[in-house]
């Protein structure tokens, strides 16, 4: 269950403007774009990613943070033992991820990942 990956979902209400924000400032660059969610990353440092959203767009709420795990379904399963609420179901979603949303003790919606292999 190791954590593999931790990207901060920030939500925006101007994806252009805020994309504009983090290339110019920071120097980020646009490596997944989906409309609702832009993820950016370090030219130099690919693993250091920001991404940017105006919703979720298979899910009831936008999560503040997405974590990639190497094993989903035994965080989801460890999530459910410890009687976490599961604010988004295990899903494999179409762009090859499968998640789900568990509510930390603070009440932030956690987006818990694993990327699957191309079919």
């Amino acid at each position: 269950m190791a954590a593999q990956r931790i990207v901060a979902d920030l939500h925006s209400a101007s994806m252009a403007e805020a994309t504009a924000f983090y290339t110019t400032v920071l120097g980020l660059r646009v490596v997944m774009d989906h409309g609702w969610i832009v993820t950016l990353a370090d030219p130099d440092r690919p693993e250091v990613q920001l991404s940017l959203m105006t919703e979720d767009a298979t899910a009831p709420v936008a999560p503040v943070v997405s974590i990639e795990v190497a094993d989903v379904d035994a965080s989801y399963r460890a999530a459910r033992a410890a009687g976490s609420e599961i604010v988004h179901d295990l899903t494999d979603e179409p762009w090859g991820v499968r998640r789900f949303f568990v509510r930390d003790p603070n009440g932030h919606v956690v987006n818990i990942l694993a990327h699957q292999p191309p079919a």
